[in-house]
């Protein structure tokens, strides 16, 4: 049986292309365009001499298998990116769009606290992530413990003049979420 076809080796396969593309590309050697592109004749020939080698296929099984399709082929499947959670510096090319009124967050019970008080900043990335879906955003929030569930009341930021993107994938981004337009769900 073909790895790739085995569940546990696609998520480490997706979790290495997402180091690699959103993080690391140095890891293997890869370059990205300014935007987050590579070359996908140059990712295969990259990861053919890493840890985890693929096939076009391969990459292709992994890439559609993705649950929260973090990945996007060229129209001309000449080039792959991920679509949102860069810590290198990239230039999605998003255009600025009006949210939903309400937007959710899912996070672990360990961090309310901070999130009350500071809000929600990007870390090490370039967004805040946002979904307007509430089973979305508990997946998320639940990888890293108890969950609890945040709203964003979207529509007031916006009149604030805060903006927001959506990427590719369906993600809501923008660059933070002041504590007064939290509110924690019961």
């Amino acid at each position: 049986m073909n790895e790739l076809n085995n569940k546990n080796s696609l998520v480490s396969h997706s979790k290495f292309l997402s180091l690699v593309l959103r993080h690391n590309p140095q890891r293997i050697g890869l370059t990205l365009d300014e935007a987050g592109w590579a070359r996908t004749d140059e990712l295969l020939a990259c990861l053919q001499k890493s840890s985890h080698p693929m096939s076009l296929a391969q990459l292709q099984r992994v890439v559609a298998a993705d649950s929260k399709q973090r990945y996007s082929f060229s129209e001309d499947g000449l080039r792959i990116r991920a679509n949102q959670g860069h810590s290198i510096q990239v230039e999605l090319g998003l255009s600025a769009q009006q949210p939903p009124d309400v937007l959710h967050h899912g996070t672990a019970t360990r961090f309310l606290a901070s999130i009350l008080e500071q809000g929600l900043t990007r870390q090490n990335r370039h967004h805040v992530h946002l979904s307007d879906s509430l089973d979305v955003a508990a997946t998320v929030g639940r990888r890293y413990g108890q969950l609890a569930m945040l709203v964003v009341d979207a529509r007031r930021m916006h009149a604030d003049g805060y903006v927001f993107y959506r990427s590719d994938n369906g993600v809501w981004l923008t660059d933070a979420v002041p504590p007064r337009y939290l509110k924690v769900q019961a």
